[in-house]
């Protein structure tokens, strides 16, 4: 950005405000989770840096937009600012709106340094935001401005400034408290991921949105689409046009458009969606199109390793689904593969035997061949750990291993130069309906390693929504609230977290996280549930539940 032009001149004085902010803050600071009145931030997740004020200000309903920047303009942010529009104002705001305004945040400013609309791993989410009102002691120009580099950290900091804006019953006025704001904010970790499960149930495409959605409003970045799996084969690929006759029905598929659509809903979102077929376990459903993936009709799990076929189907599978998940890591499953009726299968015994190989060995065979045909086309590939505890050894050095069956798998991984994505199932599963909140709270991807290389090699972590007892009925109360708490671990820096209280300060956030949700539509069940998504067992507020 040139010097001397208007967009340079602003950032300029934002810098000295933020200076000035930072240094009042500096003479009497408040605790990282609390505002300068001392009470509790209601901001989910919690922001890096974030300093407040005491005074109140109105927002005005005609709030405008006021884009700067290369980034500014783009048509990401302007629909990101219209649906936050909608979250914040009811829908009658503009017909109550005081004649003469006077209104202390009148426009939002959104600066942004680039229109590279690019949305990969490790893109720039950070932003800064500064609310005041003319006249203020550290303000000179009143309404809100948020600064990013990336129209992804825009996003995430108009999801930020959402929240700051509270609706007042009595004056019938948005207002933002505690104010002047100046938040400075960026993620811990660039993988912050949930897992939907469309093969154990089908989940129609508005609900998958719902989902999408809601990720959004706790800065998850990364849906985790485990697509198919034994029970079904919903998607359409149309390279082998018969696997999804392993569907459910005929109306339980997603057609090609749809996953486009998915994918460019979640863009917009800043989200990323990973896709997923696990193999050579858990492909039963796609030999119902295809019988000769099956080693025979008593042994339908996993796929036939000693047909060429089947990699050929493989290969078109991921040739197709490139076209349509940009995203760098692509998941190729290999867990819980159970190689038994491949000794008892003749012609595969045979297959075998000709090649002096065990069946451990050709599971290893089967993970690398589609590890190479995934790497072939751009992808970086993510199995699930048996891949590592089996072969570590002869895996590919791109592979992500995604932990899954207890703690302290994390730091064995890191410690062989591989990466590592955290979802121990002791307290990131989401189908445990017994895992309570605080345990979810509690799940810290970089224990046990201490190491700061080592730490950098973990991308993140994911909550897992297994759909074997989930579906358009029950799954977003399964999900929510408690994979917020996962939520606030991967984006917020840990002294932040270590500082708060789990049972006053983070609850009762956690309580208003949970209403915030609501108010937004996301059946977001209740927080201190004995099992999750049980409805209440009685009245009472929405803030102590």
């Amino acid at each position: 950005m040139p010097p001397n032009t208007p967009a340079y001149l602003l950032l300029a004085l934002l810098l000295l405000l933020a200076g000035t902010a930072a240094s009042a803050a500096r003479l009497r600071p408040p605790p990282p989770n609390a505002t300068s009145a001392g009470e509790p931030v209601y901001l989910w997740p919690l922001p890096k840096s974030v300093t407040s004020g005491s005074r109140t200000l109105t927002v005005d309903p005609d709030l405008a937009l006021d884009p700067w920047g290369p980034g500014g303009a783009s048509p990401a942010v302007a629909e990101a600012f219209e649906r936050y529009r909608g979250h914040v104002f009811a829908p009658w705001a503009h017909a109550a709106r005081a004649g003469g305004g006077g209104y202390d945040v009148a426009r939002l400013t959104v600066v942004v340094a680039s229109a590279n609309e690019t949305l990969a791993l490790g893109v720039d989410e950070s932003y800064t935001i500064y609310v005041g009102a003319a006249g203020g002691v550290n303000s000179i120009v009143g309404g809100a401005t948020i600064e990013a580099n990336t129209i992804y950290g825009a996003i995430r900091g108009l999801e930020t400034f959402s929240q700051l804006c509270v609706f007042n019953y009595d004056t019938k006025n948005v207002e933002v408290r505690h104010a002047p704001w100046h938040i400075q904010d960026e993620p811990r970790f660039a993988f912050r991921g949930l897992l939907l499960d469309t093969s154990r149930h089908y989940l129609p495409v508005d609900v998958i949105k719902q989902v999408i959605d809601s990720m959004s409003f706790a800065k998850l970045n990364v849906l985790h689409w485990h697509i198919i799996d034994e029970q079904s084969f919903p998607l359409e690929v149309p390279s082998y046009p018969n696997l999804w006759k392993g569907s459910y029905s005929k109306w339980e598929r997603y057609t090609v458009e749809d996953a486009h659509d998915i994918v460019n809903y979640a863009k917009k979102r800043g989200i990323n969606v990973m896709a997923e077929i696990d193999v050579p376990g858990h492909a039963e459903s796609w030999g119902n199109g295809y019988p000769k993936l099956w080693p025979s009709p008593n042994c339908t799990e996993p796929l036939d390793v000693s047909s060429n076929f089947t990699f050929e189907v493989i290969s078109g599978i991921l040739s197709d689904m490139r076209e349509i998940f940009p995203f760098g890591l692509f998941h190729l499953g290999g867990d819980e593969v159970y190689t038994g009726c491949w000794n008892v299968t003749p012609h595969v015994r045979q297959w075998l035997n000709e090649r002096n190989m065990t069946t451990k060995d050709a599971y290893k065979y089967f993970v690398l061949k589609a590890q190479e045909l995934a790497v072939k086309l751009n992808w970086i590939p993510v199995n699930w750990e048996e891949t590592f505890n089996s072969f570590k050894e002869n895996l590919n050095p791109l592979t992500v291993v995604h932990n899954w069956l207890g703690p302290g798998v994390c730091p064995k991984v890191v410690a062989k130069g591989f990466r590592c994505i955290m979802s121990n199932q002791g307290v990131w599963y989401l189908d445990h309906l017994d895992v309570p909140w605080e345990d979810v709270y509690s799940g810290e991807p970089l224990a046990g390693i201490s190491n700061k290389d080592q730490q950098k090699l973990v991308l993140g972590g994911e909550v897992c929504m297994w759909g074997e007892t989930a579906d358009t009925s029950d799954v977003l109360q399964t999900i929510w609230p408690r994979a917020a708490a996962a939520a606030e671990r991967l984006w917020s820096q840990l002294e932040a977290i270590s500082a708060q209280d789990l049972e006053t300060t983070v609850l009762s956030r956690l309580h208003y996280f949970r209403c915030l949700l609501n108010h937004r539509g996301i059946a977001a069940a209740p927080v201190t549930n004995y099992y999750a998504r049980r409805p209440p067992i009685g009245p009472g507020s929405c803030f102590v539940q």
